[in-house]
């Protein structure tokens, strides 16, 4: 049996979170369990950990032993690899020799060329960029290709291959070329960051607030009022956190903004009214987009509190406090989290010190009310 040191356990209340290295798994268990998992891991005897299991919980020893044996099977079952469909060797593929888009993006002092293959690649990158571009030129510092070749879509950042995807998996692509992007503004590598989150943050300028949420909950309409407010955006639906600061940092992209909220918006954000409509059929939504206010893509603020908040027509204002457990759970299944183990490490000890929030509202001014409170920890 494997007893290496593969796992990484943290309390948290009253249940233990265990992250699994060869899987980069997190589980929430029992106490109980966690504590066999860790006598497993040590070496320990089947039966001598069956036996105190059967002694502690007044159970038959053969269903305590057929219980661990059940747990280490899991533990120790290889993790299934699913084969790409992708049948052609990608050293085979060839770069089209022309482009039908090139667009160039300006973030900070950095200049980013892209070219698109045809229309379909430009849809999934640039209406969320599109703030950002600049006049052409010579003078730019990376140029990423994206391209189609036997329906996967291709992606080189200065001639290095990245990844091929298929239609089925373009969210894939399309976090990827984020995460490339996020490496060449803050000069990071991937191994670098601790995780990147499906949520808003929000900065007053010297610390950060995390929202999360279900998709239509109000996340991106809630950074938009809270940036009309005096707060900074520093990143909407891809949140970047480091593994070294644990802070979080700025990502360009712009604003979404679903159907629903563009007359919530358009009171403050009148260029709403004309802007282009984007259909993402596969995500069943229909958004527009809304340039952040952030003017310095390098920032990054440290955070300490995690919001879940949701807009509900006619409710009056609650905030309260969630257990830590709860919102692990409703946070994890959207990241993508770093597979290094000193980053996990990072990730379980900077979310158990974080503050974890639930709103729910309908009055705006009284959201940012109490996000303002958060902020001066007055809640």
């Amino acid at each position: 049996m494997n007893t290496a040191k593969h796992f990484l356990y943290q309390t948290v209340e009253d249940k233990t979170i265990v992250w699994f290295e060869k899987s980069n798994e997190y589980l929430v268990l029992e106490n109980t369990t966690a504590d066999i998992l860790k006598r497993i891991n040590k070496g320990i005897p089947v039966n001598d950990i069956a036996f105190a299991l059967s002694k502690k919980l007044a159970v038959p020893l053969e269903k305590a032993i057929d219980f661990v044996l059940d747990l280490e099977r899991k533990i120790y079952a290889p993790k299934t690899v699913e084969n790409s469909n992708l049948i052609n060797d990608y050293r085979d593929i060839k770069k089209p020799k022309k482009f039908e888009y090139t667009k160039f993006y300006k973030i900070n002092n950095i200049i980013v060329k892209v070219n698109f293959s045809t229309e379909y690649e430009l849809y999934l990158v640039h209406p969320k960029f599109k703030h950002l571009e600049v006049k052409s030129t010579s003078d730019y510092h990376h140029n990423f290709i994206v391209f189609i070749n036997n329906n996967f879509v291709f992606f080189y950042n200065d001639k290095k291959f990245i990844g091929a995807w298929s239609k089925k998996e373009i969210h894939f692509f399309q976090g990827k070329f984020s995460m490339e992007l996020i490496q060449k503004i803050h000069q990071k590598e991937e191994k670098e960051w601790l995780g990147v989150f499906h949520a808003s943050a929000v900065s007053n300028g010297k610390k950060s607030i995390l929202f999360c949420g279900d998709s239509g909950n109000g996340k991106s309409t809630s950074l938009a009022l809270l940036q009309a407010n005096g707060f900074t955006c520093l990143a909407d639906d891809f949140v970047p956190v480091d593994a070294k600061n644990t802070e979080v940092y700025s990502f360009p992209a712009a604003i979404s903004i679903k159907k629903n909220s563009v007359k919530t918006l358009l009171p403050i954000y009148p260029e709403l009214e004309n802007s282009a409509e984007y259909h993402f059929k596969r995500l069943n939504k229909i958004v527009r987009y809304l340039k952040p206010n952030n003017t310095d893509f390098s920032s990054h603020k440290p955070c300490k509190d995690l919001v879940f908040i949701k807009y509900k027509e006619n409710a009056d204002l609650q905030h309260q406090k969630i257990a830590k457990i709860e919102a692990f759970q409703q946070l994890v299944p959207d990241a993508w989290l770093s597979p290094v183990k000193e980053n996990a490490d990072a990730f379980l000890k900077w979310f158990t010190a974080l503050n974890c929030h639930q709103i729910t509202y309908s009055n705006n001014q009284k959201m940012v009310a109490t996000v303002s409170k958060i902020f001066k920890n007055e809640l």
